[in-house]
């Protein structure tokens, strides 16, 4: 620790006065980009387990909790709609991931091949449905057609593929050199061997990076289920924080239930509906920042490699 520290003294030492001053430049700046991203959340977080007439006195920076209660967790907790959305999030979030990644790897697989039949031709028809679509109605009236509306598949299967991800995971397939297949297929590996043992292992860090994408986008994913889904218990938990905020925007002067969360009944409703407001979004978004670190050190490295051969 105490060389290191050294060499850093040392190579600060020998730098010249105008790389000093740029150095610093950015320092200033990277820790100002860091408290304008972090402070969005601690607004969040104090305010989460602030007294509630307090906060929705309060007006400017939010720097603190005013005061402390647990009261907000308690009420969203104390009915089960929010508890329901977690459970249909988590189902969605874990089938719907495994779709995506099975689909995204054997498309992306397919289409890495160099001797694969009117490539050209194929992936202009794909990066074609990256720009142009048939519209919502039309989708709607498709989907509900052949058996998807209000029920758990409509969450699934509509969004099983994006065409973006499998792109960049085709384009990391490519960049793995050749020789490494040919030498497994001398060896008499299969098409399904080759793509398990050889080309997946090497594909960590595009692998992760994919998988991160579609476990952001379904966490976060509201639209279709407001759309596709009719019945409360299919929910999932960004539908209901959704009405929770719609709510708690809303210019009525009745108070009602937000989410499914009643608070007709508690004093000072007004207050504890912008309480609530601020306790679901911390429950709605800490799971996903609790994944992001684990996937963090792939992140860069996966888009690079998925990113330096077309």
């Amino acid at each position: 620790m105490r060389e290191s520290r050294e060499n850093i003294n040392e190579h600060w030492k020998y730098k010249s006065f105008k790389n000093r001053i740029f150095d610093m430049i950015n320092y200033i700046v990277l820790i100002l980009l860091t408290i304008v991203c972090l402070y969005p959340m601690l607004h969040i977080l104090f305010a989460s387990v602030s007294e509630p007439n307090a906060l929705i006195a309060h007006e400017g920076l939010l720097l603190k909790p005013l005061g402390f209660t647990m009261d907000g967790y308690k009420l969203v907790f104390k009915d089960n709609s929010l508890l329901i959305g977690y459970r249909n999030t988590i189902l969605y979030v874990g089938l719907g991931t495994l779709v995506n990644m099975i689909m995204t790897i054997m498309g992306a697989y397919v289409l890495s091949r160099r001797d694969l039949y009117f490539k050209k031709i194929i992936m202009i028809l794909v990066t074609i449905t990256m720009f142009f679509g048939g519209g919502l109605i039309p989708w709607f009236l498709l989907v509900k057609d052949i058996g998807l509306y209000n029920n758990i598949w409509a969450m699934i299967i509509p969004t099983a593929l994006s065409t973006w991800n499998m792109i960049i995971l085709r384009t990391g397939f490519q960049a793995i050199p050749l020789e490494l297949e040919e030498a497994a297929i001398i060896d008499g590996a299969s098409q399904a061997a080759t793509l398990t043992k050889v080309i997946l292992p090497l594909s960590k860090a595009t692998l992760a990076v994919i998988l991160l994408y579609y476990l952001v986008g379904n966490w976060n994913s509201w639209f279709n289920a407001m759309v596709l889904l009719k019945d409360r218990q299919l929910f999932p938990l960004q539908l209901l924080l959704k009405e929770i905020l719609v709510m708690n925007d809303s210019t009525t002067s009745s108070v009602g239930s937000a989410g499914g969360v009643s608070i007709n009944s508690v004093q000072g409703a007004t207050a504890f509906r912008e309480l609530v407001k601020y306790c679901a979004i911390v429950i709605a978004t800490v799971p996903i920042l609790l994944v992001y670190p684990f996937l963090q050190k792939y992140f860069v490295k996966g888009v690079y490699v998925g990113s330096i051969k077309g």
